[in-house]
């Protein structure tokens, strides 16, 4: 797997304890973009994902996995590898897409990785970063176009439902 870098304990990537994977690569490139350097999909570090999962695991303080970017559904069977660890060890799953929750699911019915992928989120942060919506008010978002799903609750609804 291809990643930019690794957070141990991040408190601002979803609630409590977080073991944060920045995944390298995106196409989107949003102006203003706050992760640019993780754009080049060349650049960061190929790691096993086995590698990732095991420092993820050890530390018990722990509460979840964010997967932030980059873009985490450009490298989808990878993140879900990593999301089904989580899930297995009892911490929670967020993503952070520059792609809509609309979007995914339409992607979904043609790539099974990224259907893994949705499956195993509990919350998506989804839509590109807008530098003209661009605000500090909001919670886990940096735009105003940005919305916090519950991805569970999405799916079961059929349509996107909001929890922030």
């Amino acid at each position: 797997m291809r990643i930019a870098g690794l957070i141990q304990d991040s408190i601002v990537d979803g609630p409590g304890l977080r073991f944060v994977v920045f995944t390298q690569g995106c196409e989107m490139c949003c102006n203003g973009c706050h992760n640019p350097e993780t754009q080049d999909f060349s650049g960061g570090t190929q790691t096993p994902v086995g590698e990732i999962i095991s420092r993820m695991l050890g530390n018990p303080l722990t509460d979840g996995l964010t997967l932030s970017g980059g873009e985490p559904f450009m490298q989808a069977a990878e993140c879900a590898k990593l999301a089904a660890a989580a899930k297995e060890n009892g911490l929670s799953v967020w993503v952070y897409s520059g792609f809509t929750y609309e979007e995914l699911t339409a992607k979904a019915q043609t790539d099974q990785a990224v259907k893994e992928l949705l499956l195993l989120a509990d919350v998506l942060v989804d839509g590109p970063f807008v530098s003209a919506q661009r605000t500090l008010s909001l919670k886990w978002r940096g735009s105003r176009n940005q919305r916090v799903l519950d991805v569970q609750a999405s799916l079961t609804a059929g349509d996107a439902v909001e929890i922030a």
